[in-house]
């Protein structure tokens, strides 16, 4: 006599249950990154953010999904970008550079935000501290005011009989106040006198270069996606002007400049992948410190020292780490 099999009801709606789970599409988390630049300049950037995902077990496309937006040096179109990067519903936010930082603090302050370098979080007030951030940003921090003196120590020792310095920023930028607080109290140790200059777009670079006078011995440029973007521009414009010339970022001196000192950006974004993975995890920026790099490098573009007529000292080039024959 065949018996007939009772399921009791909750082994049922379990079963159910389990199989419906089964059928709903699994939710791919989504990476909104906000790059300064263009595709091609901030490819040092993203390159190792994607190769610090890949570490950790991402597989982009499947286990995660990057929407990238650019604002090819122009500060103005972040909020705009970010308002994109909301609509989409990224789960957080990369980006590079304190205009950009500010950019998505003022825009949100639930979605997650990731510095992959920013001047001054604590300045600017994007954080709290960087022991506990306290907010919805977190990530890494440049050091930019802490190497201004470190820059100009450099030129010093290049430029023989140096006494004046010019230093360009853009004032739009507010990070901008710190790093020239800095390097004038750098300038006043290393006895030497500093020209500030300005720009805020990109056609006001030939009038900085017009408006240095009695000819400084040197330039400084002031960390800033508008000027990194101008890279080239300002490194022949500076050739032009026979003027040795330092920057934060190694593209710069790719890009015809003479010497680049600075966080090694390429370790700091594939950091930055390491706070993704932590937030995506269940953890809160809130609660993770910020980060300072603890590597540092130095370029030197002896074509360009040869074009401006400047020898490096064999010291100084001892110490570079990266050299352009």
């Amino acid at each position: 006599m065949n018996k007939k099999i009772v399921w009791p009801l909750t082994l049922l709606l379990l079963a159910a249950g389990t199989f419906a789970d089964a059928q709903q599409p699994k939710k791919v988390p989504r990476i909104g990154y906000l790059a300064p630049g263009s595709p091609a300049s901030d490819s040092p950037r993203i390159d190792p953010f994607r190769q610090g995902l890949r570490e950790l077990g991402y597989t982009e496309g499947q286990d995660i999904v990057i929407e990238l937006r650019f604002a090819e040096g122009k500060s103005e179109r972040l909020p705009a970008l970010v308002a994109e990067l909301i609509q989409l519903k990224v789960d957080v936010i990369v980006l590079s550079g304190t205009p950009a930082a500010r950019a998505a603090k003022q825009a949100t302050s639930t979605i997650p935000i990731v510095m992959g370098s920013s001047a001054d979080p604590v300045g600017t007030r994007l954080v709290a501290s960087l022991a506990r951030p306290g907010g919805n940003v977190t990530g890494l921090s440049t050091l930019g005011s802490d190497l201004s003196g470190k820059r100009l120590e450099l030129l010093k020792e290049v430029v023989p009989g140096v006494s004046r310095i010019a230093v360009l920023s853009n004032p739009t930028n507010q990070s901008v106040p710190a790093l020239l607080s800095e390097t004038e109290i750098a300038a006043q140790s290393l006895g030497v006198q500093i020209q500030f200059l300005e720009a805020r777009v990109p056609n006001e670079l030939n009038k900085v270069f017009v408006a240095i006078k009695d000819r400084p011995s040197a330039l400084m440029v002031v960390p800033d996606p508008m000027l990194f973007a101008q890279r080239k521009r300002l490194s022949d414009l500076a050739a032009e002007s026979r003027l040795p010339t330092m920057a934060e970022w190694e593209e710069f001196v790719q890009a015809g400049g003479l010497m680049s000192y600075g966080p090694s950006f390429r370790e700091m974004f594939r950091r930055a992948a390491v706070y993704v993975d932590k937030i995506l995890k269940g953890r809160t920026p809130a609660d993770l410190p910020v980060e300072q790099p603890t590597k540092f490098e130095l370029m030197i573009n002896l074509k360009t020292a040869k074009q401006i007529g400047l020898t490096i000292p064999p010291n100084v080039l001892a110490r570079a780490d990266k050299v352009i024959r």
